[in-house]
């Protein structure tokens, strides 16, 4: 099982309450909020008190509610928020952003409070899930966000991004069949993963040709904030992509309904 998978993706109240403020967060018999490290200032800027209290929400109902594991709390900064927020200078002046998968907010919230100029769009199929997105995003006065209920594949045929990111949802060639066909023309994705980024890359080289990547390529960011640094695996197209994907040399159309079952371990973006 993936990172995300073991440490954010725990079942929860079917019914959650929303997100309670940052004032209430900590108490209780709950883990309680980390306290703030030195680095998040350099990396939030004046945006830092909004960042702590995204972490506060994490570590209060982000853990009742079963989108984070309770022995993350200590390490929020770290490994979660911080290890999102430094990836930003991959985003475009403005762009539209698409979070697959979001979960818990990772990495489009951290994104979103560091870089108000983004327009994200947190891509969640699960209700209780999508239901603590809104109503942390309502409580952190995120203008710039907005929460979709569905799967990637029910964005297919919107209007397209700019850049589309996922956190330890899928394997790179899943992520190119369902999040490409979701950006413009020069778009690009960008997954955050582990040091299994370069295997990965090179053992779905084929079908990311097939599905018309122009260039794709590995780079680490955070030295200095984040140990270990944030890898990220960036696929680029440099026209539009037509949704489907290729199997056996013919384009399987583009899934009705549900769509399959996911494999175990993954969580379905």
């Amino acid at each position: 099982m993936n990172a995300r998978s073991e440490d954010l993706d725990r079942s929860g109240p079917s019914s959650p309450q929303p997100a309670t403020s940052s004032a209430e967060a900590g108490t209780g018999s709950r883990p309680g909020a980390p306290p703030t490290p030195d680095v998040a200032a350099a990396v939030f800027g004046s945006q830092v008190s909004l960042a702590e209290r995204y972490v506060a929400l994490l570590a209060a109902t982000g853990i009742s509610h079963g989108l984070i594991g309770p022995r993350e709390a200590p390490r929020l900064w770290d490994r979660h928020v911080l290890n999102c927020a430094v990836v930003h200078p991959l985003f475009a002046t403005g762009a539209r952003v698409a979070d697959l998968g979001s979960g818990a907010g990772l990495p489009g919230i951290p994104l979103a409070i560091v870089r108000p100029d983004l327009r994200l769009t947190l891509v969640e199929p699960l209700q209780r899930r999508t239901t603590w997105l809104t109503a942390a995003v309502e409580e952190l006065g995120l203008a710039n966000v907005v929460v979709h209920r569905g799967r990637a594949e029910s964005l297919w045929g919107a209007p397209r991004f700019g850049h589309v990111t996922a956190r330890a949802v899928a394997r790179i060639g899943e992520l190119a069949r369902i999040g490409l066909p979701l950006l413009e023309a020069g778009g690009s994705l960008h997954a955050l993963k582990g040091t299994s980024a370069p295997t990965e890359l090179t053992e779905d080289a084929d079908q990311l040709r097939a599905m018309n990547a122009s260039r794709w390529s590995v780079a680490s960011f955070g030295a200095g904030v984040v140990t270990p640094e944030t890898l990220v695996a960036t696929v680029e197209v440099g026209s539009a992509v037509t949704p489907g994907r290729r199997v056996g040399g013919s384009t399987r159309p583009a899934p009705r309904g549900r769509g399959s079952p996911t494999s175990p371990g993954r969580r379905r973006p």
